[in-house]
């Protein structure tokens, strides 16, 4: 899957949250400054040529709705980031988040029994 620009992650966000929506209903949530509506209206046909949203027409308006999940897009962004900065090793990812100082006891405790609990579950898979 590729990876989607700042501006395309952004109107993606709307949509994720919206559901589906007109190209006025996406540019009615985008944060200020906002962008001109041909601007938002052109990023909507590039993701839709990329394959992340389709339409539904009303005659000329078209209503936009997601064709990749949100946790789709997250899984594929997340390999493709540990790939890259982690040379695909998700532990030396959680060994710098282990390691890196703004993580609090808390976090760091949530983040184990997250881990504890996925484990217990993937070992309950294999009996």
């Amino acid at each position: 899957m590729r990876e989607l620009t700042k501006a395309e992650e952004q109107i993606m966000q709307v949509l994720w949250r919206l559901g589906r929506g007109l190209v006025r209903n996406i540019l009615h949530e985008l944060p200020e400054p906002k962008p001109a509506y041909n601007t938002v209206s052109t990023i909507v046909r590039i993701l839709e040529k990329k394959g992340f949203v389709s339409y539904k027409a009303y005659g000329n308006t078209h209503e936009y709705y997601p064709l990749v999940t949100m946790n789709e897009y997250r899984r594929s962004y997340l390999r493709s980031f540990v790939d890259r900065f982690f040379g695909n090793s998700p532990q030396e990812l959680v060994s710098f988040f282990a390691q890196d100082r703004s993580l609090t006891l808390t976090e760091l405790e949530a983040i184990q029994a997250s881990l504890r609990a996925e484990i217990a579950k993937q070992r309950g898979r294999t009996r």
